[in-house]
């Protein structure tokens, strides 16, 4: 049963469409298992490059059936609009597979995510604003929209009734805004059901089917580990779980089916939104990995933030997930500093904290301790083998994987396809 999970071990943006998409040409599925069109991933192939930011990064590999699990919200325009691109762009996008149980973001969910934003004011957590967190609160208060509920008008409209008979009386009564007609939005959702038919399948069955037949699954979590909304640092968090377990309730699989979690490190830090972020870096090194890395974010546009790589929060990511290996990132971003800190551990009121604190504010007071590494300044973006990397880059993976606790099997040292140093087989 070779299921493998593939997962951001900091706070997403790590490379996981790349990591992904590296294995894509090995197996038969690649699963999205939560979130939403809230996350991105960047593809480069040969000399294109993709912006993927609901479809798993498998549909770029021919062969491999890409799917959209239950535990994913989809906003169909969005989902649609990306299957045209792809379309126009060559990509055959017919194999993709949706989640009947995967719940449907409807108009009233990005409404009411930009209205709440809004008016949190200075306290705003920094959502993305496209309807992702109310969807999972409908979930959650059994009041969602399914896709499966599509195709039958008569319940579509019962459900939608059902929402809305609460959120227009919040968004008339506290934001002042208009109410929404319950007609208009079941018009537009049912608008979406002939063009969503054909990839609409019991997701649950097919995966268990495939792995009894010994296929090859990797399941693709979106965001990631320290934006879990269980383990993450709450309340800047997703509202989903994209840590290991979120793969077995967000695609059907039991966890005895897992063979292998691969954790997604970049060489350094960044963050989206707001939130604690403790190896945060304000001045011209933060500047400078954010132009070099190219670090805005896929889907939101923003800037990333930017700090050196934390140790820290890579041994908690190990241990939160039973991460069995790294793919290590962006190692050619660090090329040229003479210097390389790593946050080793905290200090926190005058202590030193080598484990993630338990505590929010704890955790929003702690301040880097760093060890100091010795850089290089050759161009590794060439590399094919580990020994092919300058002496001081072997010594920083070698450092950076006795600090984290789980093996660096794979390095990324450029944006390309290949540009990608293989140490152990994933597979």
């Amino acid at each position: 049963m070779p299921a493998l999970v593939l997962l951001g071990a900091q706070w997403g943006d790590e490379g996981k469409g790349k990591a992904t998409d590296l294995l894509g040409g090995s197996v038969d599925y690649v699963v999205r298992y939560q979130g939403g069109n809230n996350a991105g991933h960047t593809v480069v192939v040969g000399d294109q490059k993709y912006a993927l930011h609901l479809l798993p990064s498998g549909i770029l590999s021919p062969g491999c059936t890409p799917v959209i699990g239950n535990g994913v919200v989809v906003d169909p325009s969005v989902l649609l609009s990306e299957l045209s691109g792809l379309n126009e762009r060559g990509v055959d996008t017919s194999k993709l597979l949706i989640s009947g149980n995967a719940h449907v973001i409807t108009p009233y969910n990005v409404t009411v995510d930009k209205v709440t934003e809004r008016f949190l004011g200075k306290r705003k957590i920094g959502t993305t604003g496209r309807g992702i967190g109310p969807t999972y609160a409908d979930k959650i208060n059994r009041v969602g929209i399914r896709v499966q509920d599509l195709y039958d008008e008569s319940i579509l409209t019962q459900k939608v009734e059902a929402a809305l008979d609460i959120k227009n009386q919040i968004l008339t009564k506290l934001y002042n805004r208009r109410a929404i007609a319950v007609g208009q939005v079941v018009e537009e959702l049912l608008g979406y059901a002939e063009k969503l038919a054909p990839y609409v399948a019991d997701t649950v069955l097919v995966l268990n089917q495939a792995l009894e037949e010994d296929k090859v699954v990797l399941f693709e979590g979106g965001q990631g580990t320290l934006l879990d909304i269980d383990h993450g640092t709450y309340p800047f968090v997703t509202s989903s779980n994209p840590t290991a377990g979120g793969a077995c309730t967000g695609a059907g699989v039991g966890p005895t089916k897992i063979s292998r979690v691969i954790g997604i490190l970049k060489a350094y830090t960044t963050r989206v939104g707001a939130g604690p972020f403790p190896t945060e870096l304000l001045d011209e090194d933060g500047a400078a990995l954010r132009r070099i890395g190219g670090e805005r974010g896929v889907t939101t546009g923003r800037d990333r933030r930017c700090g050196w790589f934390d140790a820290v929060i890579a041994r908690y990511a190990t241990r939160v997930n039973g991460l069995t290996d790294f793919f290590l990132t962006k190692l050619d971003v660090l090329t040229g500093w003479e210097q390389i800190p790593v946050c080793v551990a905290y200090e926190i009121d005058g202590k030193r904290v080598e484990e993630l604190p338990y505590s929010q504010s704890d955790f929003h007071h702690a301040k880097p301790v760093y060890e100091m590494l010795p850089g290089w300044s050759e161009d590794i973006s060439k590399a094919k083998t580990f020994t092919d990397l300058p002496k001081n880059a072997q010594a920083y993976v070698k450092a950076l994987e006795e600090m984290s606790g789980a093996p660096i099997s794979a390095i990324g040292v450029g944006p390309g396809r290949d540009e990608t140093i293989e140490i152990n087989s994933f597979l």
